[in-house]
């Protein structure tokens, strides 16, 4: 191999030095393509400008540590000295870290002596956030209580929830040191919890921990927080609710029966205890807080049944009597007299001749004393008469869910019919007697407003309630005139006396030199619905291509019935508008016809006719013709229909001919003016090559004096350089003239000095 390379080498040396030129050039572009391929690929300056350097993203006289070079060692040294800390990740360019910059300073100078809030700059580059954090979106807030967590803040970030939740945070157990704080607790919130622990031998036993750390798991689980957790310590308070042992967790339900954690079959640590609170809770409102205007939290809630919307201002930190008031009614309508724990049930006439009746159940658990699986009268009677004298009527609910007493009380009116409910009939246990089961649902309106208002609410400073059925893509909007009680007992009848609220445009002005009539939601029934005329009407959406290519033809269908009081020509917008069931059609674009006197029967046109003027024009006379006045008068009203559609056609024929006499008129002017345009044209155009022929001449000629003139120059210099020579060498005679002249005198005047010698 390196013989062959030698060989060929000693061959190209040999060519190159017997053609050296072909050697030199070589030389010159190799050297030509080297060094440009030197200054490309050697080291570069760098044109990326450097970073900034970070500056403070909080203000200096705001109690939050600011770390804005990501010391991420600094941000744990500060956490784990404070008791509750908050670390507050964020991103410099980030909109919704600026934005949430206002609400954690405004939360840090009200919490500043009970919380330690840390800010860190995870962008920056060179910092250890950035290298060890791979947060996907900015910002993130995460709460520390002592050693545990983080629990991650995932509510919207204004300063009312964020302070609400680091209170939580760091409260997470309430105090109940007597029976009523303990009756308090219980009948205040909507899902309670209760742990039992003696504090003799230990500050803080073993026992205690755990439930701490398992209401701290609740709030990491949920952050809205629906469970509480409270403590007692004291055993005669503890007592109250059936809890005798130390280390026992007592989860308060109001519906069923209230449950003690089984120490026997769970290990007692915070996660199962947790879980345990989970799985056995009651959850009678629920709050949903879509992250953005794409969120399928709503949509997966709402396909679980009908649903009832609450739209109110909320602020955390302040009661609100609307809340209270809907917590109180999803009670009491999910308030079954029978439930899953086994009870005895009894009903009872509250007094002869009246219709009401008290049906009494006595519970049967474990905690209370066995009954009789058949229940006597007297037996009923007898706890009946423990409770305070109801009355000669019965309220609308008289109940004693808690853990003191051992009946339930539902009294309720007795129903004469079975399909058609009382009007004073009571919401108490509504959810067993009915199939379309409500869920409840608190929305914050100043969060949810753009959806507030597209379901039909007007004003965003009061309560907006409405019921969503999405199986039957229904909602039913509460009248400021109505309760909230009657509202949800109408809803749940068989024949339900709620009409459908329809979502549509304003209601727009009629013009009467309009062709087309637009119908919205609000004019559908008074235009269309009107049985003194015939309306055709059009089902188009903006989405819809060929919606838009049939406004021409309904354009002129218009023009042909302009002037009929008796038949209107409409279109409808369904993408923007709603319609009751029987007047939706299943694709667009849809053309309906709704005769007049009978608007029962309605045709819509034919799917496979084309949509064409003489179509369109046949099928609405076809089904005009067909009405029972026009039958018994004998067709004339039909047939004065067709003679003034045959006068419109005349008169529109009448005036086309006008129109084309006028226009042959103008035709036959505009051809002899072109005529005369084109002779006059033919003219010009002789005209103009006789000029362009002279004017050929004329360079010509010009041309040839010009030659002869440059001639005459040529020769007039010739004769004046000629003059020139002519007038040197007359100059040079007369010189040499006189020259011998002189020497002839002088040659005469030595001749005579000779002669005279």
């Amino acid at each position: 191999m390196l013989r062959r390379v030698r060989v060929q080498l000693r061959q190209a040396a040999d060519q190159m030095a017997r053609r050296p030129k072909l050697c030199c050039g070589a030389i010159a572009l190799t050297c030509a393509l080297i060094l440009p391929i030197t200054f490309t690929w050697g080291p570069v300056k760098n044109v990326v400008a450097a970073a900034r350097s970070p500056v403070r993203f909080f203000t200096a006289g705001v109690p939050v540590v600011d770390l804005f070079l990501g010391q991420l060692d600094e941000a744990y040294r500060l956490r784990d000295e404070a008791d509750v800390s908050v670390m507050f990740y964020y991103a410099p360019w980030c909109a919704r870290s600026i934005t949430a910059r206002q609400h954690v300073q405004h939360v840090a100078l009200r919490l500043a002596e009970e919380v330690q809030f840390v800010a860190v700059n995870c962008w920056w580059h060179h910092g250890k956030c950035r290298k060890q954090k791979n947060f996907f979106q900015y910002p993130v807030i995460h709460l520390y209580y002592r050693r545990f967590g983080p629990i991650e803040y995932r509510a919207p970030v204004l300063s009312e929830y964020l302070e609400s939740f680091i209170q939580r945070v760091s409260r997470p157990l309430t105090y109940l040191p007597t029976r009523k704080a303990l009756h308090t607790f219980l009948n205040h919130q909507q899902q309670g919890v209760v742990g039992y622990f003696e504090f003799n031998s230990s500050p803080q036993p073993a026992g205690y921990l755990v439930f701490l750390f398992s209401a701290l798991m609740a709030l990491r689980r949920d952050h809205q927080g629906p469970v509480q957790f409270a403590v007692v310590t004291n055993q005669a308070v503890a007592e109250s609710v059936l809890l005798t042992e130390d280390e026992s967790v007592y989860l308060h339900r109001r519906l069923n029966g209230s449950l003690v954690f089984p120490r026997d079959q769970r290990n007692f640590t915070a996660e199962d205890v947790c879980d345990w609170v989970y799985e056995n809770r009651e959850s009678l409102v629920h709050w949903i807080q879509p992250t953005g205007a794409k969120s399928y939290l709503l949509e997966a809630e709402l396909l679980k049944g009908p649903a009832l919307l609450t739209f109110l201002p909320h602020n955390p930190l302040q009661a609100n009597q609307l809340l209270t008031q809907v917590s109180e009614l999803a009670f009491r309508y999910h308030s079954c007299c029978g439930s899953e724990v086994p009870r005895c049930c009894r009903s009872l006439p509250v007094s002869s001749g009246q219709v009401n009746v008290c049906e009494l159940c006595v519970s049967r658990s474990r905690f209370l004393p066995p009954v009789r699986s058949h229940c006597s009268v007297l037996d009923l009677q007898a706890v009946l008469d423990q409770v305070p004298v109801l009355g000669p009527f019965c309220g609308h609910v008289q109940s004693s869910y808690s853990p003191y007493n051992r009946y339930e009380i539902c009294c309720r009116a007795q129903q004469k019919s079975q399909h058609r409910p009382q009007p004073h009939d009571s919401i108490a246990g509504l959810q067993c007697r009915t199939n379309k089961t409500l869920r409840f649902y608190l929305l914050d309106s100043d969060l949810n407003w753009p959806l507030a208002q597209r379901l039909g609410a007007e004003h965003s400073d009061l309560p907006f309630i409405t019921i969503i059925n999405l199986r039957d893509e229904t909602h039913y909007l509460l009248n400021n005139t109505d309760s909230l009680e009657r509202f949800i007992q109408n809803f749940s009848a068989p024949y339900s006396p709620l009409h459908r609220h329809l979502v549509g445009q304003e209601k727009q002005q009629h013009h009467s030199q309009t062709l087309i009539q637009e119908v919205t939601s609000h004019s559908f029934l008074d235009t269309v619905m009107d049985s003194q005329k015939d309306v055709l009407l059009l089902y188009y959406s903006g989405w819809c291509g060929f919606c838009s290519v049939l406004n021409h033809v309904f354009l002129r269908l218009a023009r042909l019935f302009q002037g009929n009081n008796t038949i209107t020509v409409a279109r409808m917008n369904v993408a923007l508008n709603d319609l009751p069931w029987e007047f939706m059609v299943d694709h667009l674009p849809s053309i309906l016809f709704f005769p007049r006197q009978r608007k029962q029967m309605s045709v819509k046109f034919p799917e496979n006719t084309p949509v064409t003027l003489p179509n369109l024009l046949r099928f609405v006379l076809q089904h005009t013709s067909h009405a029972p006045w026009a039958e018994s008068d004998g067709g004339l009203g039909t047939k004065s229909l067709l003679e003034a559609e045959l006068q419109v056609l005349q008169q529109e024929v009448f005036s086309l001919q006008r129109a084309r006499e006028r226009l042959s008129q103008q035709l036959a002017v505009l051809w002899r003016d072109n005529r005369r345009l084109t002779l006059h044209t033919h003219t010009l155009q002789s005209q103009n090559a006789e000029l362009q022929a002279q004017s050929e001449r004329l360079e010509t000629l010009y041309k040839e004096k010009t030659r002869q003139l440059t001639d005459t120059v040529y020769k007039l210099q010739e004769l004046a350089d000629a003059s020139e020579e002519l007038l040197k060498e007359n100059s040079l005679l007369k010189v040499l003239l006189s020259a011998l002249r002189d020497r002839h005198q002088t040659d005469r005047q030595v001749t005579e000095r000779q002669t005279d010698r």
